[in-house]
């Protein structure tokens, strides 16, 4: 296997394994923001701008995956 066909699969690994874990964060976050308004309806509005701010903290590690993966490709 030639250093080209490695680069590739590094930057798979990097995407694949750096947005996995996000995600699963998203759902469970989400999954909780959910148990807590049907709990709770009154308090909607705070958990919901709670729960975008977790998802948008979540979301910024798989967009250093995509860097690393962006990386390993052109350097």
């Amino acid at each position: 296997m030639d250093s080209e066909g490695l680069k590739y699969i590094a930057m798979a690994l990097a995407i694949g394994l750096g947005s996995l874990g996000p995600g699963i964060g998203i759902g469970l976050l989400a999954n909780g923001a959910l148990n807590a308004i049907g709990r709770n309806p009154e308090a909607e509005g705070k958990i919901r701008t709670l729960m975008i701010l977790g998802i948008a903290f979540a979301e910024a590690i798989a967009i250093y995956a995509l860097v690393v993966a962006l990386i390993i490709k052109f350097v």
